[in-house]
């Protein structure tokens, strides 16, 4: 098990404390792109053209850790 699948199952057991960093590297893992260049927001983009838009402030609030694991268990 990497770090990143790690990181996710903790992810999923509590919403609460992560940073952008953190979902990132579980992006790049699942093979998810994101942009961040210098704004409030960092956009995750999945292949099938779906984005969230998640601030980049810490700590992320629970509500935008939830939509990110239900972009990573789409299809």
């Amino acid at each position: 098990m990497t770090k990143a699948d790690k990181t996710l199952q903790k992810m999923r057991n509590n919403s609460d404390g992560w940073r952008i960093e953190d979902l990132q590297a579980i992006a790049r893992r699942f093979g998810i792109d994101w942009r961040h260049d210098g704004t409030s927001h960092c956009v995750f983009v999945t292949a099938a053209g779906k984005t969230l838009p998640v601030p980049a402030k810490r700590p992320i609030k629970p509500i935008y850790i939830k939509k990110f694991l239900a972009i990573l268990e789409e299809p």
